[in-house]
């Protein structure tokens, strides 16, 4: 089945309303088939101050959508043998050593039990562990308040995991599902094995080769008057996935684009630092779509674009998550993967591969129909409005 560009016509009104509604400041879409663009549309600002349209050419932080990058970095060095995906974590960092978690129960820091290292592939499918500052839970309320959440200033991702490694895990690795700074660590085990800081491995290994030449942790000096600021509706903390704490104004400023972090960044973050625009992270999902390009193999395409769990994310009980269904819903390598798009109650293909990021960015790639998507905006947190499904669904129905 092909796109039918009249009911991809629905997409225009819909992202409209987003912005006449003051949901977001702006926000853009696009879409190929088959390789060919099919569609693009953008609306509203990417600064509510100067007034700057959200145009093609926007540059917006991806957050989390950097982590399908990191996964596959870390895939074309298990191609060239250098390292296997059950290897410990404590093989590249001596500092996992020794692993303790957190007791079932714990209700203080120090209620904790030997436990195995995590290995890379845990770590990749977010079973390692590891927590995010946001999550609830003893260990989450810790990484909250040492700010442990690899920010672009952060210091480096060598003192981060160095902070991590002090404490414990969230749970044995392997006993459920939750989603972590685990591909965090990643990065700086791509880092010690190749002797190289994260930024070049990126440039050198998937940035210039695709031509993603707007994209990077820092913003590029040469597209720094396309920087959006970015907003959010809640009157406390942008960051947290499950803040219910609606502010006066569904767009208060956040990080503004002349004073962000991620103008000088120094903490390469593999699971959330890249920024980028709409027309770069396209090439990256075509790349994905088309078996690899060259970056590796189709096969190991299929194998990170498949299901790693032994069902799907719901039936591995995550306390928190905010950015993707659970139910109908596996992981792969660095990215959800559609099992059963019934249960996951959003309309899609099986096998279907996404992933966002806490801006409320947003792509995935459809092998059945050769579709591939790419949405941006800059509001946080991602949960704030069901935008994804509503353009799964669109999309899905433009499909005649």
């Amino acid at each position: 089945m092909n796109l039918d560009k009249g009911r991809l016509a629905r997409i225009t009104p819909w992202a409209a309303s987003y912005v006449e509604q003051r949901k977001f400041a702006g926000l853009s879409v696009l879409i190929r088939q088959h390789g060919i663009e099919v569609f693009f549309d953008s609306h509203g600002v990417r600064d509510i101050e100067t007034g700057a349209p959200f145009a093609r050419d926007t540059v917006a932080r991806i957050y989390s959508m950097t982590k399908p990058i990191t996964s596959l970095i870390l895939m074309m060095l298990v191609e060239e043998g250098k390292v296997h995906l059950d290897a410990p974590l404590s093989r590249f960092l001596p500092g996992f050593e020794n692993c303790r978690a957190l007791v079932p129960g714990a209700t203080t820091i120090d209620q904790t039990e030997p436990c195995a290292t995590p290995t890379l592939h845990q770590l990749l499918t977010h079973r390692s562990g590891l927590s995010y500052p946001f999550n609830p839970g003893v260990l989450a309320q810790v990484m909250a308040d040492q700010d442990l959440l690899f920010k672009p200033n952060a210091g480096t991702l060598t003192t981060q995991c160095d902070a991590l490694a002090a404490l414990p895990l969230a749970f044995a690795p392997g006993a459920r599902w939750e989603y972590s700074v685990g591909i965090d660590v990643i990065g700086r085990v791509i880092e010690v094995m190749t002797g190289q800081p994260l930024d070049q491995v990126f440039a050198t290994r998937v940035l210039d080769p695709l031509g993603m030449h707007d994209t990077a942790f820092s913003v590029p000096e040469h597209v720094r008057d396309h920087f959006a600021a970015l907003y959010t509706p809640l009157a406390g903390n942008a960051m947290d996935l499950n803040g219910a704490d609606t502010g006066d104004d569904p767009l208060r400023l956040v990080d503004a684009s002349t004073t962000s972090p991620f103008l000088d960044a120094t903490c390469y973050s593999g699971g959330g630092g890249l920024v980028s625009t709409i027309d770069d992270y396209m090439r990256f999902a075509e790349a994905l779509r088309l078996g690899g390009q060259g970056l590796v193999s189709p096969s190991t395409v299929q194998f990170m674009l498949s299901n790693h769990l032994p069902g799907d994310i719901a039936s591995l009980g995550p306390a928190s998550f905010a950015e993707q269904p659970m139910e109908g819903v596996g992981f792969g390598i660095g990215g959800a993967v559609v099992l059963d798009p019934a249960r996951s109650r959003v309309p899609g293909s099986v096998g279907d591969f996404s992933w966002g990021g806490m801006a409320s960015t947003f792509f995935w790639i459809d092998r059945v129909h050769d579709i591939s998507v790419v949405m941006f905006t800059q509001l946080s947190p991602s949960s704030s409005y069901p935008v994804r499904a509503e353009l799964k669904a669109l999309v899905q129905g433009a499909l005649m």
